[in-house]
């Protein structure tokens, strides 16, 4: 049940972004991370529910197009064609159907979509490694493939979804998804050899959760189930036990692979980005996806830990989304409808409503690390509010 407090943030958080600025510069005006777009989401959403009204969203919405559209490189998901398609697509159900934006947008897309897959295709025959960039939910070929998703079955998602087949095959005695540089998305001192990254919004695990949602939507390509396999059973190699229950390291070294064993001593901040909410998330959805009720199980204990060990709690310094309380609640909420337990779902809530929120305002606007993202996912959590999928962003719809 969402408390006075939350009620008290959730308009602390609003107020100050109900008027869109006069003029925006291309990269704050599509930046879903943490520009417009986020804001415009939050707003979106809403008016959708009743909360808020059109008039506003659309301020916010021409805010994000004072600029023409950009499908440069670094453009994805969170930044450019990609963002705006997302946010316009989450606004179709108002008043206006954008239908001659997103046309437009949709075109850029498939463009960006198929050239970036040839590139990504070049470089798997050269058995280079990837970088972030080519294939995660932020920058990469995932994000683009919810993107994709959002419009339904096409031939285009189904490329995405083999590419990623493609990607978790073994390279050069690795994993295919294994990358050369450190976890910050740059080469380190500290990361000589590359590592394997197991977070959701950089690592293997945003493909398994995408992977997973197309196999449930029945969108399925020749080793899509055995590439969720793979990918499952080299987290199964990295689960760790301990007496707050199962957890997996942020991310595995080339001497942490040979050797079989993590250096990590304990689970790290429990958030949306990485760490065991994440990767128990993305499990959950494999789970369901391929019926593995063992999987299942040990998803919803993961979880069900780490929300109740104070030790990890403590490790939430914010209320951010990304990173923060906000953003593991709502995964919570998220994963708490999902399940087909009952009892789970009871205690999950439960976990969701002990979660102290701090009085601090993110000293930022956007969605990910700002005001509007924590808005939008106390939004999300009010009881009674209508169902919609603006966090499809997030991998969590």
């Amino acid at each position: 049940m969402t408390t006075t407090t939350d009620r008290d943030l959730l308009a602390a958080l609003t107020e100050p972004l109900l008027t869109p600025p006069d003029s925006t510069s291309a990269k704050w005006g599509q930046s879903l991370a943490k520009g417009a777009p986020g804001i415009t989401l939050l707003h979106i959403t809403r008016a959708t529910t009743g909360a808020g009204d059109w008039q506003t969203a659309h301020a916010w919405i021409a805010a994000c197009l004072r600029q023409p559209v950009l499908s440069t490189p670094g453009t994805g998901l969170f930044f450019g064609a990609p963002a705006v398609a997302h946010v316009l697509r989450q606004a179709a159900t108002g008043p206006r159907s954008f239908e001659r934006q997103i046309t437009a947008l949709d075109a850029t897309v498939d463009r960006m979509t198929e050239q970036r897959l040839a590139t990504a295709h070049q470089r798997i025959t050269r058995l280079d490694r990837p970088i972030f960039a080519e294939y995660d939910l932020v920058y990469g070929m995932t994000g683009l493939g919810v993107t994709l998703r959002a419009r339904g079955d096409s031939h285009l998602l189904r490329d995405v979804l083999t590419y990623l087949v493609r990607l978790t095959e073994p390279l050069r005695d690795l994993p295919g998804w294994w990358t050369d540089i450190a976890p910050s998305g740059t080469p380190s001192p500290h990361y000589p050899a590359g590592h394997g990254n197991l977070g959701l919004a950089h690592g293997i695990t945003g493909p398994l959760a995408l992977l997973a949602l197309t196999w449930t939507d029945g969108i399925r390509v020749p080793g899509h189930r055995e590439a969720i396999g793979r990918i499952t059973h080299w987290l199964d190699a990295w689960q760790q036990d301990s007496g707050t229950g199962p957890w997996w390291p942020e991310a595995v070294t080339p001497a942490e692979e040979r050797a079989g064993r993590s250096l990590q001593k304990g689970p790290l901040r429990p958030s949306w980005c990485y760490g065991t909410p994440g990767i128990a998330h993305a499990q959950h959805l494999a789970a369901l996806a391929t019926s593995d009720h063992h999987r299942r199980q040990l998803a919803e204990h993961a979880l069900l830990a780490c929300l109740t060990d104070p030790q990890q709690l403590t490790q939430l310094t914010d209320n951010t989304l990304c990173h923060g309380s906000a953003g593991t609640r709502l995964l919570a909420h998220r994963f708490a409808a999902r399940t087909t337990d009952a009892g789970t779902a009871a205690r999950l809530h439960e976990a969701v409503d002990a979660i102290a929120l701090l009085a601090d305002l993110p000293a930022e606007a956007g969605l990910l690390e700002g005001a509007a993202g924590t808005a939008l996912a106390l939004h999300t959590l009010t009881p009674g509010q209508p169902a919609t999928r603006w966090d499809s962003c997030l991998l969590l719809t």
